[in-house]
């Protein structure tokens, strides 16, 4: 079926659906339309599943995401249970979603990992170049870091005699500090979140190249490896989500540019919901097993594989049912 043949066909149910909604929102919906709700709600989410099957255009799937997910807070909101809530989005929620923006994943992922790569290649090639992108005093204290004698890695020396549960808390700070300011920035048209995905991403190839080239690589890498499935996932999740934001405010097709502000902010904040959840995991996992040195490098490398897989299969297969074919 066509989008044009789609809309005609159910634009009256989502008008009343839209009208019972606000009612809802408002405590003044009657009697009998709050009874009709659960079933037209479950209609509205089979309409999204089929508009996103079918490749229907960004800006109705925008809007019947958009209902759905007020529907769904108007149907938990009295049987519902914030632990419930937090369960569900976090077993099947974040997943999908993040597979239903797939292009904006795709694009700031791109964006992030080509630079990181590219410039870690550049810098092994030429390893004076490191001095363009980091200052001396930065390159000297990231040699201190992963200096293969070091007690604990990734300490900086005003931070090396805190506590692993310090260290957790400066790095929960540190890391949803760089994720908020990469989605935020999103509003300046996404040009603030290009920058910070490049910025990141050329700041940690230089390290990664020069921590190479000068023979630091396996405390390096088998400290990053681990809790690097997370933080730099969450990294790349929150570039989607100012991404999103950008395209929201570009691209408002026939809405007025805050309305289509408004529904891209709607999918861009769970988005950033689900990159703060992999960063609290990162800096755990960064404070409690990363910095370890007891622990041999081929152990960490296989847990740091381990990790990354789960990750995979976690956005890859986590939350997947099947759906009414109409």
């Amino acid at each position: 079926m066509k989008q044009q043949s789609f809309e005609r066909r159910h634009a009256q149910e989502w008008q009343a659906f839209t009208v019972t909604l606000e009612a809802l929102e408002a405590n003044r919906a009657e009697p009998e339309s709050s009874a009709a709700f659960p079933a037209a709600y479950r209609r509205l989410c089979q309409q999204l599943a089929l508009a996103q099957a079918r490749g229907y255009s960004s800006h109705l799937v925008d809007r019947l995401q958009t209902l759905a997910m007020r529907g769904h807070q108007q149907f938990y909101r009295h049987r519902g249970h914030p632990a419930a809530d937090f369960l569900g989005f976090l077993l099947a929620g974040l997943p999908q979603l993040v597979r239903r923006e797939w292009r904006s994943v795709l694009l700031a992922s791109l964006l992030f990992y080509g630079s990181l790569l590219g410039m870690g290649g550049l810098v092994l090639a030429f390893p004076d170049l490191v001095h363009s992108v980091l200052p001396a005093e930065q390159i000297g204290e990231m040699e201190r870091l992963y200096d293969p004698e070091a007690r604990r890695l990734g300490r900086f020396a005003e931070r090396g005699s805190l506590d692993d549960w310090a260290m957790f808390g400066f790095y929960v700070m540190n890391n949803i500090g760089i994720a908020f300011q990469t989605f935020a920035s999103g509003l300046l048209l996404g040009a603030g979140t290009i920058f910070y995905l490049l910025f990141n991403g050329l700041t940690i190839g230089a390290v990664a190249g020069h921590l190479t080239a000068i023979g630091y690589h396996e405390p390096f890498w088998s400290f990053v490896i681990g809790h690097g499935a997370f933080e730099l996932t969450a990294i790349t999740l929150a570039g989607a989500a100012g991404l999103k934001l950008g395209a929201g405010l570009l691209r408002p097709g026939q809405l007025p540019r805050l309305e289509s502000l408004r529904l891209a902010a709607a999918i861009a904040v769970r988005l950033v919901g689900g990159a703060t959840l992999l960063l609290l995991v990162a800096a755990f996992v960064e404070a409690f097993w990363s910095s370890m040195t007891y622990t041999s490098a081929s152990v960490k490398y296989a847990v740091g594989g381990l990790l990354w897989l789960l990750v995979a299969l976690y956005f890859g297969q986590a939350g997947r049912r099947r759906h009414a074919p109409e």
